[in-house]
C-alpha cells in the first residue's frame, strides 16, 4: 500500500506495564511512545504512525484529571489523524475506557486503548500482538472508544478487567464483544449506526464515591461515605436492595441533594430493583438510580460526567439513563 493512501493514526503513550522495565522495585513505566513503536515494525505496511508522549505513569496512578488530559489530546488532533491509540496500564484502563466514552461522545474515528500484561521488551510478551490488533483497528475498525485486547474489541463502557495475569484479561460484561482481530483479519460481531459526533467534554465532577455493602457495615460509616462525596454509589447484594438498616442515612443524604446510585455486586445480569421489597421501597421511597446492566466503571465515570453538568434529579436521571456507547440497554 502506497503511504499516500495509508491512514494516519496517532499513538498516544500514558505508561503502564506495556512500557515498564524491571527495577529492583518492582516494574516501571520508562519507554517512550517512540520506543513502543520501535517493537511492531510491521504495522508500517498498513498505516502511518506519529507518537505523542504525554504521561509515564502506573495506571494505579490515573486519576480523573488524566483522563481529561487524554481526551484534550484526542481533541487536539482530531482533525488531524485517522485513528487514536492510547496504550495504558490494565489496572484502571477499564475505567479510562468508560471515562473516554463519555468525554468523546460518538465519535466517528476509531479510540482504542490498549496495554499488555508483560513488557513490550521481554521476550514472551502479550504487548506486540496487542498493540499491532489496536493499530489495526484504529485504521479499519469503526468509529467509537474501545478496548482492544488480547484479540477482542470491547465497547469501552462494558469491559472489566477480569483477570490479572493471564494475556486474556477483559471481559466484556452484558455485551457482545465488539469484534474479534486473529491474524490480522477483523471479524465484526456489531454494527454500529453512523455516528453523529463528536462531542467532547472537559469536565468531571470527581466527588462520586463507591461504597461495597457487607454484612456488619455500620449506618455510621454508611452516612460518613455519602456526606463525603456529591454522588454515592452503593454496591448492593443480589438485584439490588437496601438494609432497613441505613434508612435514616438515606433520607438524610437525599435531602442534602445527594445522588445514590445503586450497583449490584454481582458481576452480570445487572440490577433490578423492583424484584424484592428491600429494593423497590428504598428506590421509591429515596429517588434511588440504579444501575441496571452497567458496568460499576460506567456507573462511576458517567455519575461524573452527568454531575459536572448538573445536580438537578430529574436531569441527573435523564442524562445517566441516556445510553452512550452501549453503556446501559435495559432500562425499566
Amino acid at each position: 500500500m502506497q503511504k499516500s493512501f495509508m491512514k494516519k493514526i496517532l499513538l498516544i503513550a500514558t505508561g503502564g506495564t506495556i512500557a515498564s522495565h524491571k527495577t529492583k522495585d518492582g516494574l516501571t513505566p520508562s519507554l517512550t511512545s517512540e520506543e513502543l513503536l520501535h517493537y511492531v515494525p510491521k504495522t508500517a505496511e498498513f498505516c502511518q504512525v506519529d507518537t505523542q508522549q504525554i504521561l509515564s505513569l502506573d495506571s494505579t496512578n490515573i486519576q480523573p484529571r488524566h483522563w481529561l488530559l487524554m481526551a484534550r489530546t484526542v481533541q487536539k488532533y482530531y482533525r488531524e489523524y485517522d485513528g487514536f491509540v492510547i496504550c495504558h496500564g490494565t489496572d484502571t484502563m477499564a475505567y479510562t475506557a468508560a471515562a473516554l466514552s463519555y468525554l468523546i461522545r460518538d465519535p466517528d474515528k476509531p479510540v482504542v486503548i490498549t496495554g499488555s500484561q508483560k513488557p513490550i521488551d521481554v521476550d514472551v510478551t502479550d504487548a506486540k500482538t496487542n498493540l499491532e490488533d489496536s493499530l489495526l483497528w484504529a485504521c479499519r475498525g469503526s468509529g467509537g472508544v474501545c478496548i482492544v485486547f488480547g484479540g477482542k474489541v470491547i465497547a469501552g463502557t462494558r469491559a472489566r478487567k477480569s483477570r490479572t495475569k493471564s494475556y486474556n484479561a477483559f471481559s466484556s460484561i452484558n455485551f457482545p464483544d465488539l469484534a474479534v482481530i486473529r491474524d490480522g483479519n477483523i471479524i465484526r460481531y456489531i454494527c454500529p449506526q453512523p455516528a453523529k459526533g463528536p462531542f467532547f467534554s472537559s469536565q468531571l465532577d470527581s466527588s462520586v464515591s463507591v461504597l461495597k455493602l457487607t454484612p456488619g457495615l455500620s449506618e455510621e460509616t454508611f452516612a460518613a461515605v455519602g456526606n463525603l462525596c456529591d454522588g454515592l454509589i452503593v454496591e448492593s447484594y443480589g438485584v439490588g436492595g437496601i438494609p432497613d438498616l441505613y434508612s435514616c442515612a438515606l433520607e438524610r443524604l437525599t435531602r442534602d441533594g445527594k445522588i445514590v446510585v445503586v450497583a449490584t455486586q454481582v458481576a452480570h445480569e445487572g440490577s433490578d430493583m423492583a424484584v424484592y421489597r428491600v429494593g423497590h421501597v428504598a428506590k421509591k421511597r429515596f429517588g434511588l438510580l440504579e444501575t441496571y446492566d452497567m458496568t460499576i466503571e460506567s456507573t462511576v465515570t458517567k455519575l461524573m460526567w452527568v454531575l459536572a453538568q448538573t445536580h438537578d434529579l430529574q436531569e441527573v436521571q435523564r442524562l445517566f439513563y441516556q445510553t452512550i456507547n452501549y453503556d446501559v440497554l435495559w432500562v425499566q
